[in-house]
């Protein structure tokens, strides 16, 4: 019901008001015959409009509601919120700058597991919101699994909200709007932690803007926050096993992550565990 309606009991017809006052001068007046008590009593009847042998009619009814007569208002249209990507908690989607309408969110299994998974979200009409732009993706991340303070050497990625804003690889890229540089440096070799070849997994790379500066090379080595807070937190090519501290996609992700991504579109990448991007 709407909060506007006025109640039958807060705002009675004005009809209702004629009727009792004439029934009360009635019952004052003690020399009044009962013909004349029963005459007074019809006229209030009649003066709601009702004849009085069918006051419990129809007719009687319909003269005391207040909005008889004309149409009551109807109900309020429900507001429609724009979509939220699911399971992030309410701190977490605050970090997501309100400019970014691409967000690859890589969510954990758990605080100390190295298995996660990923999705694309894009909101090219704010008013909508977000919308999964990619099936779930298959990834790793950090051998011990995640930190809210990372450090050089800890072997776990960094939880929070990073922007994404440059790329590169030993192989060319995909047709992409994204800057990337092709560049030797990018080849790797040796084992993973779980004995894996390593061989191949920066032929594409996403740097994460943690502990960077924005923009430039994947490759440099500056780090504002100090080398021992640990660096060179990239998305690149998974080797089937967990990695540094980084996150790894299947390398037929990497090429579509690279085709989807838009500098225009200030794309950041939110990862964690399951229980910390819920908060």
């Amino acid at each position: 019901m709407s909060a506007n309606r006025p109640s039958a009991a807060r705002r009675p017809p004005y009809a209702v008001y004629a009727g009792t006052f004439l029934l009360l001068t009635a019952c004052g007046n003690t020399s009044e015959t009962a013909t004349g008590a029963h005459e007074v009593r019809a006229a209030a009847t009649a003066s709601a409009g009702v004849a009085g042998p069918q006051a419990a009619g129809e007719r009687g009814r319909a003269a005391l509601v207040p909005y008889a007569g004309r149409a009551a208002p109807g109900p309020y249209a429900p507001r429609v919120l724009p979509r939220e990507i699911p399971a992030l908690g309410w701190r977490t989607r605050g970090e997501i700058p309100a400019d970014s309408r691409q967000a690859l969110v890589v969510t954990g299994t758990s605080y100390n597991s190295s298995l996660s998974t990923a999705v694309l979200y894009t909101r090219d009409d704010p008013a909508k919101g977000w919308r999964a732009a990619t099936d779930r993706w298959p990834a790793h991340n950090g051998l011990k699994g995640w930190t809210d303070e990372h450090w050089e050497d800890d072997l776990r990625t960094p939880v929070g909200v990073y922007g994404l804003t440059a790329a590169g690889g030993r192989f060319a890229p995909p047709q992409t709007v994204f800057p990337y540089e092709q560049r030797p440096e990018f080849a790797v070799s040796g084992e993973g932690f779980d004995g894996e070849a390593l061989e191949g997994s920066f032929d594409y790379v996403v740097a994460v803007d943690y502990n960077r500066v924005p923009g430039a090379s994947p490759l440099d080595p500056v780090r504002p926050l100090g080398k021992e807070r640990g660096g060179g937190i990239w998305i690149h090519v998974d080797h089937g096993g967990p990695t540094q501290g980084c996150i790894s996609l299947p390398k037929n992700r990497m090429r579509e992550l690279l085709r989807i991504l838009d500098p225009e579109k200030k794309p950041v990448v939110v990862i964690g565990d399951t229980e910390a991007l819920g908060r």
